[in-house]
């Protein structure tokens, strides 16, 4: 029961600088092709320079211990222990039967899309935001839809009069990212409901992204899984989760799917099933048991550290760059720079932070309309990275002038 493992006293070191090369790490090797050249801190994909935690690692050596590798299937206890955790940490009360396994959460969106939509139907989602959310409208031949969100000068709110002018009787999915990449927001109760109210009125299913769900950071309210606010959303909407992010192993791709409605979760699971896309592999089972037994006070440490690296960055740019503003997240280890202070065009200012301050950050019109002029930054390593990122972002401005 993870529930046991809340005074645990161990103490984590995320000061530590763990060397990814040669590795095959994303984040690295993927840099010349991104950025032109290797001579960058690579501060872009979403996944952390922190060590994996012991317990997973742990867990993989343990199993490794039995010479077969065979055809596995998830452990009895990794549903059950997942059941638990939603309720526990989100006050969600979950059936079984509504639960499932899913590799990865970008593939089970695209297993949304194909199996309760069809082709040419539009498809709602709210961006900036992740831009695999696209690739699954567009590359499925569905119809995307913008719902752009409003900057308000500190965080992302949602546009409702331009949601409901945009819903037509073709409208049959809205993609909801929930906390919200990249803007760092944990959707309030209020706005939920109304986007809720909106959805239900339209007859519009949601599909709810809510793998960043165990990240909020210290001071913030907590989460809320869209599915929990009414009858009409539980009946209506599909609910994706992981351990991946919070617990760093994303290349394990592990995540589940939440489905109430019996008519819905059947042709979703009944399309898993088509695609023999319905199991996992023998170590993201173990992990993720791992995660929910023995992952609590790993986590929150994580997350202070991560909130102390969010607040040295944002006293940093506000005693040093204020030309660059900060929307300060509150849920994840992601960080949406507002560049526009600057002067530069998109493309010109991507090229200063990685040939002037040696810094490889996501662009941000990858994330779509309104980021421009910005670009999107990974604070989930050692300090002394941060330090370093910002001096030399110092030095590149400081030489413009």
């Amino acid at each position: 029961m993870f529930l046991t493992f809340y005074n645990n006293k161990m103490k984590y070191n995320f000061d530590e600088i763990i060397d990814r090369k040669n590795t095959d790490a994303v984040k690295v090797e993927r840099c010349k092709a991104l950025f032109g050249t290797e001579n960058v801190l690579p501060l872009w994909v979403a996944d952390m320079d922190f060590k994996t935690p012991d317990f997973i690692l742990e867990s993989i050596k343990k199993r490794l211990e039995h010479p077969v590798l065979g055809y596995s299937m998830p452990p009895r206890n990794m549903l059950p222990l997942f059941i638990q955790w939603v309720n526990a940490h989100h006050q969600w009360e979950l059936k079984r039967e509504w639960v499932g396994f899913v590799p990865g959460i970008v593939p089970a969106l695209s297993f949304a899309v194909q199996s309760l939509t069809s082709v040419g139907d539009e498809i709602i989602v709210q961006p900036p935001v992740y831009y695999p959310f696209f690739n699954v409208v567009k590359n499925n031949y569905r119809t995307l839809i913008n719902n752009t969100l409003i900057d308000d000068g500190e965080k992302f709110v949602m546009d409702f009069d331009d949601l409901e002018s945009k819903i037509t009787p073709h409208t049959k999915l809205f993609i909801l990212c929930n906390p919200h990449n990249p803007g760092g927001r944990v959707w309030t109760k209020v706005e939920l409901e109304k986007l809720a109210e909106i959805c239900e009125k339209h007859q519009v299913t949601v599909i709810s992204d809510e793998i960043h769900a165990d990240m909020v950071l210290p001071g913030n309210t907590k989460h809320t899984p869209f599915a929990s606010i009414s009858e009409w959303t539980a009946d209506n909407t599909v609910t994706f989760m992981a351990p991946s992010k919070v617990f760093n192993m994303p290349g394990l791709i592990s995540s589940s799917y939440i489905v109430k409605n019996e008519l819905l979760r059947n042709k979703f699971v009944e399309f898993l099933e088509a695609s023999e896309m319905n199991a996992g592999n023998i170590f993201a089972y173990q992990a993720t048991v791992a995660c929910y037994e023995n992952g609590e006070s790993w986590r929150l440490q994580m997350l202070d550290y991560v909130k102390n690296n969010v607040d040295f960055i944002t006293e940093y740019l506000k005693n040093n760059i204020p030309q660059i503003k900060p929307m300060i997240p509150e849920a994840s280890f992601l960080l949406w720079l507002d560049c526009k202070g600057l002067g530069m065009e998109t493309d010109e200012l991507f090229n200063f932070f990685v040939h002037k301050a040696g810094l490889g950050l996501n662009k941000g019109t990858i994330f779509g309309p309104g980021g421009e002029n910005h670009l999107r930054m990974n604070v989930a390593c050692s300090r002394k990275i941060l330090e370093q990122a910002m001096a030399q972002l110092k030095n590149a401005i400081d030489e413009l002038k």
